[in-house]
């Protein structure tokens, strides 16, 4: 254990020097690491440990996910279709509407009960014929059709036909909806700029955020606008059919009627960027994919001299008539936007629309200051710590206890080295595990010159002593880092939040403590040995 290949002896010192290089940025004010970034190449350590939510301050929100509206709007959707086929199979009927996660259909001639329902079989596996779906109710409960899902004119069930949204197809509509939110929520906030936010599901339909250094005003305003973009053809108003009314952005007092179907939508669209159009005004300037591009093409050409409308989250941003098609599947969104506005509605249009709506239920805001207060006492508990430890261990083994020192000082620099390369955020629980990782650190040490110690009262010589004590303590080292570091792993895969923050700290401090009690402290202890051969040992 005394000899030591020339390569790790240089590889040793290479990642004590890297590990000074890649902390000092953290150690550094503001206005250093500014000039680093601007002077140094890319490749050169510039970077510093993330704060979290609990240390540098920031937004905590938690948003509710109005999932109903997207059963009801499947509902709805499900009703045009049913609607489209029966007048397709000239399949008559005398009432047809929506119920609770479903639609319903009332015939005139019950002999096409059977072809009713082939259609609506044709919708989707999820889909459940001749019963219905309390969702006023979360259990879901389904009952077959009765006086209580249809009204007294609706009595003779031959005729009537419901179909509903299964229990099962109901729940995917729960996870369906919350995953698309979280990840464009996600999308939102990474375009923001914030580092290492939390998102991520709580209960059945809920969202919590945390952002660490944003403002919770400007990532609500973010956050919670739907963004939901559509083109519409506008509706002839000799045309007797269902539509939708929107109020004009502009002026909410003036109405504008549109076809219920919504010929372009949002998830069509393949960027946005602000710009300005040719009287200088804000403007979006949009580009489609390939099937939207196709389908705007189609729908301007067959709609030449009509008035098309655009609607963003249940309001018509403009109404333009197409004067020729558009083929290009580029365009321009106009609606008297601020150059602000321009901006972020380009941001919300590339991150995608939200599926359904959002309202927050919790708000919290951690100001900067005690953020700065959990800090400063992060760095007083560490620096007691590390120095009474220092204090110890130069009192208990003399010149290796010092020699121990100074790899625990290079186990710090290693640590805040790697958090920093790897952009990890430390919250309060992490500076927790800082301070743990001091106090362990000299474990290994520890156990080392005591067995140096116990061979030096055997009447082994110095050298003969030291091999001895690195060799003979290597398993029991072993050992007691790597069960600690499989604790550290199981709180990291299972554990949320602080936890894992708390467990990568805990991690990163035990590898770094392996390789600077093993190969730093022996690196000096064997060069010391080397250089002065001594008959006793300052242990």
């Amino acid at each position: 254990m005394i000899q030591i290949a020339p390569w790790k002896k240089i590889l040793t010192l290479i990642v004590c020097v890297l590990a000074f290089l890649y902390a000092a940025p953290n150690v550094m004010s503001e206005g250093g690491r500014a000039w680093l970034q601007q002077s140094l190449p890319a490749w050169a350590p510039t970077k510093t440990v993330n704060l979290g939510l609990d240390l540098r301050g920031g937004a905590h929100l938690l948003y509710e996910v109005d999932v109903d509206l997207v059963v009801k709007e499947r509902a709805d959707n499900m009703l045009q279709d049913l609607r489209k086929s029966l007048r397709e199979d000239k399949i008559g009927y005398s009432r047809i509407g929506v119920v609770p996660s479903g639609v319903r259909v009332t015939l005139r001639d019950p002999e096409d009960t059977p072809a009713v329902r082939k259609i609506l079989r044709g919708f989707g596996s999820e889909i459940v014929i001749g019963k219905y779906i309390d969702s006023t109710t979360r259990n879901f409960r389904t009952s077959d059709v009765s006086r209580d899902t249809v009204d007294v004119d609706d009595m003779d069930k031959d005729k009537v036909v419901v179909a509903t949204y299964s229990d099962v197809g109901v729940q995917q509509i729960y996870d369906q909806t919350l995953s698309q939110s979280i990840e464009i929520v996600r999308r939102r906030i990474d375009e923001l700029g914030t580092t290492e936010p939390v998102i991520q599901r709580q209960g059945e339909d809920r969202i919590l955020i945390q952002a660490p250094g944003a403002d919770a005003e400007s990532l609500k305003a973010i956050i919670g606008t739907t963004a939901k973009l559509n083109f519409h053809l506008v509706k002839d108003p000799g045309d007797t059919g269902a539509g939708k009314t929107y109020p004009l952005s502009e002026d909410p007092r003036q109405k504008i009627t549109v076809e219920r179907r919504a010929l372009i939508t949002g998830d069509m669209l393949d960027n946005a960027a602000p710009s300005f159009d040719q009287n200088s005004q804000p403007v979006i300037s949009f580009r489609l994919n390939n099937t939207g591009a196709r389908r705007f093409c189609d729908v301007t050409r067959k709609n030449v001299n009509k008035p098309f409308a655009i609607v963003l989250d249940n309001e018509v941003l403009s109404a333009p008539v197409i004067r020729e098609p558009i083929c290009g599947g580029q365009g321009q969104i106009s609606g008297g936007f601020t150059v602000e506005e321009a901006s972020n509605l380009a941001l919300l249009l590339r991150a995608g629309a939200l599926p359904a709506p959002m309202k927050v239920v919790e708000e919290r805001t951690v100001g900067p200051s005690l953020g700065a207060d959990s800090v400063e006492a992060g760095k007083v508990a560490s620096l007691i710590g590390l120095a009474l430890v220092l204090v110890f261990m130069a009192l208990c083994y003399g010149g290796f206890g010092l020699m121990a020192d100074v790899a625990l000082v290079v186990n710090v620099a290693l640590i805040f080295a790697i958090l920093s390369g790897l952009q990890a955020t430390l919250t309060l629980p992490g500076i927790a595990g800082i301070v743990l990782t001091i106090g362990m650190a000299v474990d290994a040490n520890v156990l080392i010159f005591e067995r140096i110690r116990e061979e030096l009262r055997a009447g082994r010589s110095a050298v003969s002593a030291i091999d001895a004590g690195y060799s003979r303590a290597m398993s029991t080292i072993v050992d007691s880092n790597l069960t600690t570091l499989i604790a550290a792993l199981i709180l990291f895969s299972f554990g949320t939040g602080p936890i894992k923050g708390f467990a990568v700290t805990l991690g990163v401090g035990i590898v770094t403590s392996f390789f600077t009690a093993i190969m730093v402290t022996r690196l000096m202890v064997v060069t010391w040995l080397r250089n002065k051969r001594p008959s006793t040992l300052p242990v």
